[in-house]
């Protein structure tokens, strides 16, 4: 894990639970009605978790040393391919925890009301960022072999 990225997540999850009980919230309400602000609020939070739990390879080996182990994963990634994908589902479930969580709690408070509808845009905030980071990771992965 990230320690850098996991304590961002963690700041953005109460800044979302946080603001939900402020004042100026429901006077951006005007700005957003239709709430499509969950769609880059969670994208966000779903970007952060996925840098958090997925390991960055920033430690570039020398091209022989590169291409060999690129070799050995494709072989291993025609095999994995669900596992390979798989990996950026743990993000996601916890960026939709987070929303179920955060509309619960919206329902306990004064001038506030959960709404499903809410949920459904931060499921699609969710699953356009994880499209997103699966475009990229395949294309420098493409990149890489060359």
């Amino acid at each position: 894990m990230n320690p850098i990225f996991t304590i961002l997540s963690i700041a953005y999850v109460f800044c979302i639970f946080f603001w939900a009980d402020l004042a100026v919230v429901s006077d951006l309400a005007a700005f957003n009605p239709y709430s499509v602000l969950h769609i880059p609020l969670y994208g966000i939070l779903t970007i952060l978790l996925t840098f958090s739990v997925l390991p960055l390879n920033l430690n570039r080996p020398n091209r022989t040393n590169e291409r060999n182990q690129i070799n050995q994963i494709n072989q291993s990634n025609e095999r994995n391919w669900i596992y390979r994908e798989s990996r950026f589902l743990i993000p996601g479930l916890i960026g939709l925890g987070v929303a179920v969580a955060d509309e619960i709690y919206q329902s306990f408070i004064p001038g506030r009301e959960a709404s499903f509808g809410d949920v459904f845009l931060d499921f699609v905030g969710i699953t356009f960022a994880l499209l997103l980071i699966i475009r990229f990771s395949t294309r420098q992965r493409a990149q890489n072999t060359r």
